[in-house]
């Protein structure tokens, strides 16, 4: 038996009455768990294994195949985020980019720490867009890129004035702009938060407010490189495009 902390992930029926719950885990990384009788009434672990829902478990773990969960003990949920679309939204898609990262049954390391950190940010109110950046910025080098943000990437000047360039793989000073002609036009304010975001300590982030035309900038850049050079589709993603298109709603992260 082993005791693990984790975060639960998503949920699917299993049989008759059984489900598979995906379940990150501290000690394992992501895991999938066999619970027999889970589509039970009255199942005695069932608060326990809702989406979003954090705790300490006691189980089987196997290395390869399913594992198992035989009790839990302190156990909460995101409450924030189940109650709010959007928000649930964002931090399913932070947990599928970082299911993306990592092969399931490998440790995530001090990045279960940045990724749990990430969903409490979010469920304790902090805008989900720049949470969410931050994240997919960080992340890059787990897909195997990992863009030049510190300096130029020609001369390695790190201060002045900066465009980003994917041919040269991170920035190029003004004094470069000239070798690439397909560079991203981005303005000094979206060039920084990039850079801020890169380097930023999650666990000690704070409020911190970016303009809407900012924040835009900011997405159709992680999605320029994200589309072209990672290729990762994320189900969450996909959703949070489409509900910026709907006239009717009103998303935190555009207040």
């Amino acid at each position: 038996m082993a005791e693990f902390s984790g975060i639960v992930v998503y949920r699917k029926d299993y049989r008759e009455r059984d489900m598979l719950v995906k379940i990150l885990t501290d000690r394992f990384g992501f895991k999938m768990f066999f619970i027999r009788g889970a589509r039970k009434k009255g199942f005695r672990l069932s608060a326990a294994i809702l989406p979003f829902t954090k705790a300490t478990y006691i189980g089987t773990i196997n290395d390869e195949g399913l594992s198992f969960i035989s009790a839990v003990k302190d156990s909460s949920q995101y409450q924030t985020i189940c109650q709010d679309i959007i928000l649930n939204a964002y931090s399913a898609y932070i947990l599928g980019l970082a299911e993306a990262a990592f092969n399931d049954n490998r440790p995530l390391n001090e990045w279960y720490i940045k990724i749990e950190k990430a969903i409490s940010l979010i469920n304790d109110g902090l805008d989900p867009a720049i949470v969410t950046n931050i994240i997919e910025i960080q992340l890059l080098g787990r897909f195997g890129v990992k863009p030049n943000l510190r300096d130029c990437v020609i001369c390695h000047k790190s201060v002045g004035i900066y465009d980003f360039s994917e041919s040269y793989g991170g920035l190029l000073c003004q004094n470069h702009w000239h070798l690439d002609s397909h560079r991203l036009q981005l303005d000094r304010r979206t060039i920084y938060f990039l850079r801020f975001f890169s380097q930023v300590d999650i666990m000690r982030l704070g409020s911190i407010r970016v303009k809407k035309d900012t924040k835009d900038k900011l997405r159709l850049t992680l999605n320029q490189i994200y589309n072209n050079d990672v290729g990762v589709n994320i189900k969450a993603k996909k959703f949070l495009d489409d509900i910026k298109k709907w006239p009717h709603i009103v998303l935190n992260d555009d207040r």
